[in-house]
């Protein structure tokens, strides 16, 4: 069919559709297009029949929208404007490779159309397609060289290139067209000239760098960064007087800022001890108030200079009662000589004052006010906590309870405590009272949620963060609105504990979503920051999103997701007809259709009960919901509701599961976990050389991880017993295991293993299941070296210990039911507050007096060790 050409009249008609739809007067633009559609003669006009359902999908009428959309490209495929607006509809529903498919097949019509040309670009940069987002920059600077937005574009384009020297030359020349005189400040023109400097010290101009920020100075706003910069690369140009000058007048100017001593550092390279400490007391000297000269140099100094400088810096602080103490001193905590000074003096302090209310018991002076005692006892708790020393610790923190029982602090550590010991329910309970005494502490309610998380109490936690959600809406979905990542991290790993995995998957697919929210929602800034010229943000902005699936939230809900899908892998979930087959055995025919109705009776009913309250709540939330919230849905379109049940039934869980770890292996390839999740996984798909990528991956960033261990093993004897791999498999895996073992077999791999590591119960329990794994004959052998509880194993904590109870529950040794219980008892005589070692008859995860008894004496035995 040729295409429909309109008359003036209809033209202008169509004119106006297009008004219509970029003024957002969407029903007005659909009367238009009604008024030219109900002339038979124009009844299958390709451009407005597009035009018609591009209004419709902003309406929300997704499949009305496609049918007028695809019929009117149908009828006109030599229209640019039909094959623009499929493109847009594309991009609605975020399928933005077949978006741009769309835009170059409307370029090819009509190639110099300048809209195209925008709207391609933009999907390019969100595409991280740089190359083609350079050329599309190009046409459009030729097309409009005296616009702002060419230029910047085109520049921003050779940047993320990397051709640092064209980014330069283009944004040099746009900069020469720009008349602002030299005494005049504006923000805009400041911008550009600290992006072209960015440029520059990428490109590690720094010469040119350093002369161009000192040329155009006063016409920065950015005051602060320009310091900074000069800062920086007056270091790297080796003009270390002019760098030092710059750091002293940023520390006069935030005496705070550890980067700014650190750059000072940086510029008094190669300088003894003793003049960085007059450097430090200068400071001090100049900001008397200032925390970080003080506290700085007890990273550089030791033995009795260290002494004597944590004693002023311990009792300045403790008597005026600065409660985060020790998370400023913790970093220290990593020299052993460093932390017994701190002990010997922090205790001595603690006997004075409760003897003479001095810090020394020989001193004169001004006496130290009560509270000076209450915030050295609750600093030895959490020194003692810190150490492993729980029972030591409470009995500080108890102490400062029944001096001061209104401190919200005091019960905030003590929970710590008990979460370190191993008792979330405990430690949960403790949070709950420090959160009582102030419930409009939006920080401790969130701290006391995540604690009930730990302790599987998700009524609770709910309960708590309603608090501070909206009303009339469940807090879960409140929280799921506002991407409230640590909470659903928490609910996804508690229910992955309690085996509710459709729960938890659901939770994990909600974390997803916020961020390929977060990725689809940078589109926004792409003209906009070029707009206002907020070039260096939008660089960083950029640079985030590429890396934003390394963060910790995501990497902790992809790895509970994998690991899940890998169970559901090996352990399917029956269905439930299949359940009941079991349990009816015993049951006469007529008995049994009789239970199997009941049962589907009970099922619908609770399944139309779990309708009405999902209706129920939909409808509050439809109510409560903004006109511009409801505008921004339909224009996304409805999202696939998260139904646990089908979640945890998917029928191909490993693909599910390299979903996941895809983006991992992309941004986090620098942790060792995601070559070894990569490795179960391809290990249970039988990919031998997806296998050995993932080991050899693994190998560099800890050839002695005990995980990684476990793998190399599974896989060469999975190896082995594969002999009909295509012979050129077969020689690349040969090849490569005889470097991994160098040419050893597996036994002899295994006890040297077991050799090397014989103060590690991690490493141990590992060869253990190894050593049971090659030869189950061995039990009894992996059993005595997986239980191992010396005094010499420097990993002996809840923590390990636990995962080594479990390992003896899940059979990875076999049977072994009585040598789990003896271990247990052991753990619990080590670890009394511990309640995953508590025995049968005390399971309910409470401290009794025995426990406590048990406590101190394990703390006694652990002093004189």
């Amino acid at each position: 069919m040729p295409p429909v050409r309109l008359p003036p009249k209809e033209s202008n008609l169509f004119k106006r559709i297009l008004k219509c739809y970029e003024q957002k007067q969407y029903k007005n633009g659909l009367k238009f297009c009604k008024v030219i559609l109900s002339n038979p003669k124009f009844a299958e006009h390709g451009e407005t029949l597009a035009m018609k359902g591009l209004t419709l999908n902003c309406l929300g009428k997704k499949e009305d929208a496609c049918e007028f959309v695809r019929k009117g490209l149908r009828n006109d495929l030599k229209s640019h404007v039909c094959w623009h607006v499929y493109g847009l509809l594309q991009r609605s529903d975020k399928k933005y490779d077949e978006a741009i498919k769309c835009y170059r097949n409307a370029l090819k019509l009509d190639k110099d159309n300048l809209q195209i040309l925008r709207d391609l670009s933009l999907l390019q940069i969100q595409m991280r397609d740089l190359e083609g987002y350079r050329e599309t920059r190009y046409q459009l600077l030729q097309l409009r060289p005296t616009q702002r937005a060419s230029w910047i574009g085109y520049a921003i384009a050779y940047h993320l290139l990397k051709d640092y020297d064209m980014a330069l030359k283009l944004l040099e020349e746009f900069r020469k067209t720009q008349q602002v005189p030299p005494n005049k400040v504006d923000y805009e023109y400041s911008e550009l000239l600290l992006y072209q400097n960015q440029v520059m010290r990428e490109a590690e101009l720094y010469q040119e760098a350093l002369e161009h920020i000192e040329m155009y100075e006063k016409q920065i706003c950015d005051k602060l960064a320009v310091e900074e910069i000069k800062g920086d690369v007056s270091v790297k140009v080796g003009n270390l007087k002019q760098s030092i000058m710059v750091y002293r007048g940023l520390i006069d100017r935030n005496p705070e800022d550890w980067s700014y001593y650190k750059g000072l550092e940086k510029a008094i390279q190669r300088s003894s001890t003793e003049k960085r400490l007059q450097i430090y007391e200068e400071v001090a000297k100049k900001h008397p108030r200032a925390l970080c000269p003080r506290r700085l140099p007890l990273n550089i100094v030791s033995g009795e200079r260290f002494r004597e400088l944590v004693d002023k810096f311990l009792r300045i602080n403790l008597s005026k009662g600065c409660p985060p103490l020790f998370t400023t001193l913790k970093s220290l905590y990593s020299d052993s000589e460093k932390v017994s000074i701190i002990q010997e003096l922090a205790k001595g302090y603690e006997a004075s004052l409760k003897s003479c209310q001095l810090f020394g018991p020989n001193e004169n002076g001004e006496k130290e006010p009560p509270t000076t005692l209450l915030w050295t006892q609750y600093y030895l708790a959490q020194h003692c906590d810190k150490l492993g020393q729980y029972a030591l610790a409470l009995e500080y923190i108890n102490t400062a309870i029944e001096s001061t029982p209104t401190l919200i602090e005091l019960f905030y550590v003590k929970a710590k405590i008990y979460k370190h010991a191993g008792n979330f329910k405990e430690a949960a309970k403790w949070m709950d009272e420090a959160q009582s005494l102030d419930t409009a502490d939006r920080f401790i309610n969130s701290k006391c949620a995540k604690y009930m998380l730990r302790a599987n109490m998700i009524k609770e936690a709910e309960e708590m963060c309603s608090k501070f959600t909206r009303e009339g809406t469940p807090a879960m979905d409140n929280l799921n609105e506002m991407q409230c990542m640590w909470f659903q991290t928490e609910c996804a790993l508690m229910y992955q504990r309690l085996g509710r995995y459709g729960d938890a998957l659901k939770k994990c697919q909600e974390v997803e979503r916020h961020f390929f929210e977060i990725t689809d929602d940078q589109f926004d800034f792409h003209t906009y920051c070029m707009r206002k010229m907020t070039l260096r943000a939008y660089v960083d902005l950029l640079r985030l999103e590429d890396i934003l699936r390394s963060h910790a939230f995501y990497f902790k809900a992809a790895r509970a997701a994998i690991e899940i899908y890998l169970n559901l892998h090996d352990h399917p979930l029956t269905n439930e007809s299949k359940e009941q087959e079991v349990n009816s055995e015993n049951l006469s025919a007529k008995e049994l259709k009789k239970m199997l109705s009941k049962q589907r009776r009970a099922q619908k009913k609770a399944r139309l009960e779990e309708e009405k309250k999902h209706a129920e709540r939909e409808r509050q939330q439809k109510n409560q919901k903004k006109k511009r919230d409801e505008e921004e849905e339909e224009t996304s379109g409805p999202k696939e509701e998260l139904i646990p049940e089908k979640l945890e039934r998917v029928e191909t869980p490993l693909e599910e599961a390299i979903k996941f770890l895809i983006p991992l292996k992309a941004l986090a390839a620098d942790r060792i976990d995601t070559h070894l999740l990569a490795f179960e996984i391809y290990f249970r798909k039988g990919k031998f050389l997806l296998m050995l990528q993932s080991i050899k991956r693994a190998f560099p960033l800890d050839s002695n991880n005990p995980w990684l261990h476990e793998c190399m093993i599974r896989f060469s004897k999975c190896v082995s017993d594969h002999s009909n791999l295509p012979e050129i498999v077969n020689k690349v895996l040969k090849q490569e295991m005889h470097k991994l073992f160098a040419k050893k077999d597996l036994k002899t791999f295994n006890e040297e293993f077991l050799n090397r590591n014989a103060t590690s119960i991690q490493h141990l329990l590992s060869g253990a299941k190894m050593m049971y794994f090659l030869d189950n004959s061995r039990q009894e052998k992996s059993l005595s070296i997986a239980t191992r509880l010396d005094m010499i194993m420097k990993d002996r904590d809840v923590k390990t210990c636990t995962k080594v109870l479990e390992a003896l529950l899940d059979g990875s040794f076999g049977s072994c039911e009585s040598q789990s219980e003896e271990y247990r008892a052991a753990c619990h005589r080590l670890f009394p507050l511990a309640a995953s070692v508590v025995p049968a008859a005390n399971e309910d995860g409470h401290v009794t007096a025995s426990m406590m008894n048990a406590t101190v004496n394990h703390e006694t035995l652990s002093n004189e060790i």
